[in-house]
């Protein structure tokens, strides 16, 4: 009988820099710690970065990934505290990018000690609208895009990452999302999305009490500038939102030259 993988082998954990200060980088959906690539050479010289790979990343092992687990986005919060638990980080500044920018929000509600602060990129607590919300996505249009995902994968990849990038089919950016993308099996990716495009953390948004910094694309196709407002003014710590000269949902890929001053000041600056 084959012994299970540790939790650090499971979500390819990588350490890299040797700051006192420690960082830690969670992805988005359809992306991998892969994501950060044009980041990290900035920072490694001032902080110990903390690199990992969710479940169902391509780039984990698809029988690691289960259904129940990650039906809701608790699961994906347990993951990073047991994460920081096997490193004994008891102190660190955490930096989300879309989803899991609300994976690190429901760790700090857990154990606020351990956040010295959240950056969230392209983060959002409900991506459909609602009555009084406006989260950017009708029921249909998400119905449209679980259908695309199950009757052509390699199809929907090949249109869904330039509109999400807000970039040209040819563009690197584009070629790199695509490519982590790709590496999802289908059914976990249709997993994947279905619980972070049905999630609404709206009512979770006042216990989060570290503070929160909100980095927003001025475009962005799955989270309007009006989210970044909502959760300002929702948080229940202190917060402060930059609104980024940038179009697309990963701007660390596609404008990796705006986004870097951009992190570097906010590590250093409080609120």
């Amino acid at each position: 009988m084959s012994q299970s993988p540790s939790i650090l082998e499971a979500h390819n954990v990588t350490i890299l820099g040797d700051g006192k200060e420690l960082v830690v980088f969670g992805h988005g959906f359809g992306t991998d710690q892969s994501v950060w690539k044009h980041v990290v050479p900035y920072l490694i010289e001032d902080y110990k970065l903390i690199l990992f790979d969710s479940m169902g990343a391509g780039t984990t092992n698809p029988e690691y990934f289960s259904v129940q687990r990650y039906s809701n986005l608790y699961g994906y919060a347990d993951d990073l505290l047991a994460i920081l638990d096997e490193l004994e980080v008891d102190s660190c500044v955490y930096i989300g990018h879309s989803v899991a920018g609300m994976v690190g929000c429901l760790a700090s509600i857990e154990r606020p000690h351990i956040f010295s602060k959240i950056i969230m990129i392209s983060a959002s607590p409900r991506y459909l609208n609602a009555v009084d919300y406006f989260g950017g996505l009708d029921q249909e249009d998400l119905n449209q895009l679980f259908r695309a995902m199950q009757s052509n994968f390699k199809a929907w990849v090949s249109g869904f990452a330039p509109l999400a990038l807000g970039a040209d089919i040819d563009s690197m950016a584009v070629q790199e999302f695509s490519r982590t993308l790709f590496n999802i099996r289908p059914d976990i990716a249709f997993s994947v999305a279905k619980t972070i495009f049905q999630s609404d953390l709206r009512s979770v948004l006042p216990q989060v009490q570290v503070p929160c910094h909100i980095l927003q694309s001025t475009k962005d196709l799955a989270v309007p500038v009006v989210v970044a407002s909502y959760m300002h003014h929702n948080l229940g710590g202190p917060t402060i939102v930059e609104v980024l000269p940038t179009e697309g949902h990963l701007p660390q890929l596609s404008a990796p030259d705006v986004v870097i001053p951009v992190l570097r000041r906010h590590l250093v600056n409080d609120i």
